[in-house]
């Protein structure tokens, strides 16, 4: 399956949007993976007005969901707030990912919430690895 980047954003712009205040933090951070994969600031801006539906994710190679699930722990640090239902829809994609309960809480502790600090993902993949369900 090819990684579908339009999807990805569109799973954190479901994040941001959780609490119904999508901060400018987690907007300038989707900004960012987004132009990085190749959207216009518009496509971006209307993505943000009109999310979608979450797709099915289970035919994702291991690579893929690590992908989400690291942006998707990146975004929900950003704000430098994190709300429960913020940590329930992190653990509810993560599991229609594939990764058993826990992943997130063990990603969190090596994600900072300055996007400008970078974590070790080789790190990261090899601890969300242990989480991944065969």
């Amino acid at each position: 399956m090819l990684f579908n980047k339009k999807a990805e954003l569109n799973i954190l712009i479901n994040l941001a949007a959780i609490d119904r205040i999508i901060d400018t933090k987690e907007v300038k951070l989707i900004h960012m993976i987004g132009k990085a994969n190749g959207f216009t600031r518009e496509e971006i801006d209307e993505m943000i007005k009109h999310p979608q539906t979450i797709i099915n994710m289970a035919d994702m190679t291991p690579d893929e969901k690590f992908e989400h699930l690291y942006y998707l722990v990146t975004l929900m640090k950003s704000d430098g707030k994190i709300f429960q239902n913020e940590i329930d829809f992190c653990e509810k994609i993560a599991n229609r990912l594939g990764y058993k309960k826990g992943v997130v809480a063990a990603l969190s502790q090596h994600i900072y919430s300055d996007i400008n600090v970078r974590a070790d993902r080789d790190l990261l993949r090899k601890k969300s690895d242990q989480f991944l369900r065969i």
